[in-house]
């Protein structure tokens, strides 16, 4: 920085234009200096200011010298300019000077060195790593990144993080070894949404969860809270990491605030974690409090590894053995199984479409005709709920979750014409549609979660009832089923119910949020059917009377089926409408419709 004041034509005046110390002044009385060569150089507030010459010329008077304290507009010196425009100094070859050029390669300098330093955390500078990935048929973190985000779009946080450990290992190593500290964290557009993304790095030691490691996570949660950002964690790693020996002031690392923070999210932000390979202790933490879980087929799953229950003296495991894909898709810890990381991607994508973007203009769906025929004519025999449904649905918008665990219940996301919406259904073809205790968890579950979406709901109804006998009792199923009704009571979002059959007794009223009341909108297909229980126990209780009454097993036999089928004709859905118990009796080919106009009166209101 200079400051000039011109006093003649011949001279100008260099003035600090700052209090300070002069530090330096390297010219003498008498040199010839170009424009733009150093004159002095000033220390003002930890700042160092170069005061160079602003003409070529000669020096011909210096009045502050090296350790002087000077006051701004003190004259440092005063040059006579060059006035021949001939002269090989003249101003125009200023630029091409020494000290010019030096600033330039300092500048120069300290670019290169962070390019360099950034780059020891890209794969390409980490092939040892990316090769073991590649050898067990994995993607890098940083391919997962890429396969879900633009990465001249993404902004990164944290990327030149290393692990907490300089006092065991050599920086220089740790740079790339542990590059990042073994997670991702950054802000990318998952489609057309923002997201904040955490992408554990198993190549970094195990991805494990080290100091700065959960320092980034916090930072990133944290961030998207306050964005309001979905946010997706791709969690595989062994837990907690014990060599991170540069933190001295942490004994227990209990006050780590990452797994709280992680779930108080709930509800606030739509979270999706992803599993694949070994997923233990604090990683298995995370996974488990996300609102939609997906894995991999090659994925296990545990809250302890191999070392800490060996460590509890339980015996030694494989990391095989704890957690696999085939225990957790059954028990409701994932709820959408994938084939590999690459799908993994894509079904984040579906899922961050569904539940973030705007309603999908773009939308095809199939021929309504078909479903007329879909019942069959025989009440006693199955069909596919999920041939219904997709039907209904806008194509390829279907996303089941849970589909091992509960299987009486389907619980899913579709679109009706380009609107997001949570479906739950009765699947007839296991337990004949009969809620167990898994199924109504699993029910109960999703219903909040819808809630949490503000997704609009649609039941279709298809149920004898809630599972009995003294087996089912042994799982808690007074509890657990009435999880349905409590949050059906609950529930904020517009409901919506379409009986396709079998609709009896409190598992019914569970579809329904609680009655056939509760929806919004409450329609039957012809072939729906009501009652208090399922009919065949309604007759037996209602008219055990008349039945022991009768001696002969025939007659009783052929007494039975008189009452069955009265209470079967008082129970049919247009006689049901009759006495206003449902809003309408609709043609199965017009349900859709039907939906459509009621999604876009609740999204009017």
């Amino acid at each position: 920085m200079t400051h000039q004041t011109t006093t003649s034509s011949a001279l100008c005046t260099l003035n600090s234009p700052v209090s300070g110390v002069v530090l330096e002044v390297p010219v003498s009385i008498g040199q010839t200096v170009n424009k733009g060569d150093l004159v002095a150089l000033i220390e003002s507030m930890k700042v160092h200011i170069r005061i160079e010459a602003e003409c070529t010329g000669t020096i011909i008077e210096i009045q502050a010298f090296e350790h002087d304290i000077i006051e701004a507009e003190n004259c440092i010196a005063v040059m006579e300019k060059v006035v021949n425009p001939d002269s090989p100094l003249e101003p125009e070859k200023a630029d091409s000077s020494a000290t010019t050029k030096r600033k330039q390669s300092d500048e120069t300098s300290i670019i290169e060195e962070w390019q360099k330093r950034e780059a020891l955390s890209l794969d390409e500078n980490r092939k040892s790593a990316v090769s073991k990935r590649h050898k067990k048929g994995y993607k890098t973190a940083r391919e997962n990144l890429a396969s879900l985000v633009q990465l001249n779009e993404f902004l990164e946080y944290g990327q030149l993080a290393v692990a907490a450990q300089r006092q065991r290992e050599d920086y220089e190593t740790l740079k790339s070894r542990t590059a990042a500290d073994g997670v991702i964290t950054g802000i990318g557009k998952v489609g057309e949404t923002p997201t904040a993304l955490i992408i554990n790095d198993y190549s970094v030691l195990a991805g494990t969860q080290g100091f700065f490691h959960h320092q980034k996570i916090d930072r990133m949660l944290e961030v998207a809270k306050q964005k309001s950002l979905p946010i997706v964690m791709f969690t595989e790693g062994g837990g907690g990491r014990p060599g991170d020996t540069d933190v001295l002031t942490v004994n227990s690392g209990l006050q780590c605030s990452s797994f709280g923070a992680w779930a108080g999210l709930k509800g606030v932000v739509p979270r999706i974690a992803v599993a694949n390979g070994y997923n233990f202790a604090g990683n298995a933490a995370l996974f488990g409090a996300a609102d939609i879980t997906i894995a991999t087929r090659n994925s296990w799953i545990g809250m302890a590894g191999p070392a800490m229950i060996a460590g509890g003296g339980l015996g030694d495991f494989e990391p095989t053995d704890i957690g696999p894909i085939e225990t957790q898709s059954k028990n409701g810890v994932i709820d959408i199984v994938v084939d590999d990381e690459s799908h993994a991607c894509d079904t984040v994508k579906k899922l961050v479409s569904l539940l973030c973007e705007k309603p999908n203009e773009s939308w095809q769906n199939g021929n309504q005709e078909t479903l007329r025929k879909s019942i069959p004519e025989s009440r006693k025999e199955t069909y596919s709920v999920r041939d219904i449904i997709t039907t209904i649905a806008d194509k390829d918008s279907y996303t089941e979750l849970r589909k091992d665990y509960g299987a009486s219940v389907i619980t899913a996301f579709i679109q009706i014409e380009g609107k997001s919406v949570g479906v739950i259904a009765n699947d007839c073809q296991v337990l004949g549609g009969a809620i167990d205790s898994d199924a109504g968890q699993k029910c109960a579950d999703f219903m909040a979660l819808c809630g949490q979406f503000e997704l609009p709901i649609i039941s279709f109804c298809d149920t004898p009832g809630f599972m009995v006998g003294p087996k089912h009792e042994e799982t808690g199923a007074v509890r657990k089923l009435a999880d349905m009704f409590s949050i059906g009571a609950k529930l904020t979002v517009p409901f919506y119910a379409v009986v396709l059959r079998k609709c009896y007794g409190l598992g019914a009223q569970a579809m329904l949020g609680g009655s056939t009341h509760r929806p919004i909108y409450t329609m039957s297909w012809p072939s729906g059917e009501f009652g208090p229980m399922g009919l065949e126990g309604a007759v037996k209780l209602g008219f055990k009377k008349e039945l022991l009454a009768e001696p002969d097993d025939e007659a009783r036999k052929r007494l039975f089926e008189q009452f069955l089928a009265q209470q079967y004709e008082k129970g049919k859905a247009i006689e049901v409408a009759s006495v206003l118990e449902l809003d309408a009796v609709i043609d199965p080919a017009k349900t859709r419709i039907k939906l459509s106009q009621l999604l876009a009166s609740a999204s009017n209101t």
